[in-house]
């Protein structure tokens, strides 16, 4: 799920050149991110990091370019490639918790914006 994933977001038009900026090793990124869904869905608490630093830090690197948009399109395409590849409660969990973690890292990613004000 992951790696179709970001096969669809290194190809997009307008998220490609963002990941791909920023992202250096692919391969360490697509195992980060495998650890953080198999935290966040099976509790399987792999993932150590800080999801709101990390991309508050994308947004400094990227010019404060990183509008809700982005965001957006972001969940579209997660939606479509879980569509693709599930069904059931689990793939309706994902969806939801990705579009709540969207709108939280957004508002995070402005409020980092407005500190530095």
């Amino acid at each position: 799920m992951v790696r179709s994933f970001y096969d669809k977001i290194r190809a997009h038009e307008i998220l490609g050149p963002i990941f791909n900026a920023i992202i250096t090793d692919w391969e360490d990124h697509l195992n980060l991110l495998t650890d953080f869904w198999e935290t966040q869905l099976f509790l399987k608490r792999k993932y150590h990091g800080n999801p709101v630093t990390a991309h508050q830090g994308v947004d400094a690197k990227m010019g404060r370019i990183i509008t809700p948009e982005h965001f957006g399109l972001w969940l579209n395409l997660w939606f479509e490639t879980l569509d693709e590849l599930f069904e059931g409660e689990t793939a309706w969990i994902a969806k939801n918790r990705a579009q709540k973690m969207s709108t939280m890292l957004y508002m995070q990613i402005y409020l980092h914006r407005q500190s530095e004000s």
